[in-house]
């Protein structure tokens, strides 16, 4: 019986250190009698690996290919933006071209036209002088034709 009570002890701590995993590289070197565990998985075969890097480079490709349609995109709106910027720019010299030759013109023709009323003014003062004497003149008239009539029609 003590080779049973001395036997049963020693296996239950043998159990213990098994069932708990201790990744720490320490514990894992300094008993190098255990052997890997049934939960860790086993190294990945050649065809594994293969399949895993066909894999990737189809992704790889896929993405370089996404992004090199949205770079083509991108370029093409980008060129769009510009030439039509360019466009606007252009159409927006012009217009300001016909702008300011449209205002040099108009402010021509305001400068004529105030250079007219000025001349109709100074004429106008002229014809005031001219007015008074139509109105001193018809005045005479007026009193002639009178004593013309009174002296037509003595009664």
């Amino acid at each position: 019986m003590e080779s049973d009570s001395d036997a049963s002890p020693n296996p239950p701590p043998a159990q213990e250190e098994s069932s708990q995993e201790d990744p720490s590289p320490a514990r894992s070197s300094s008993s190098p009698s255990t052997a890997p565990t049934a939960a860790a998985p086993p190294p990945p075969g050649a065809r594994e690996v293969a399949a895993a890097m066909l894999a990737v480079e189809r992704d790889a490709a896929a993405i370089a290919e996404s992004y090199a349609s949205l770079f083509a995109s991108l370029r093409i709106a980008l060129s769009n933006v510009t030439s039509t910027s360019a466009e606007n720019m252009d159409c927006l010299s012009e217009v300001v071209g016909r702008l300011q030759e449209s205002a040099l013109e108009a402010s021509s023709k305001g400068n004529k036209y105030i250079n007219s009323c000025l001349r109709l003014n100074e004429e106008m003062r002229g014809l005031e002088s001219l007015s008074m004497q139509l109105k001193t003149m018809r005045k005479n008239v007026d009193s002639l034709d009178l004593a013309v009539d009174r002296l037509l029609h003595i009664p």
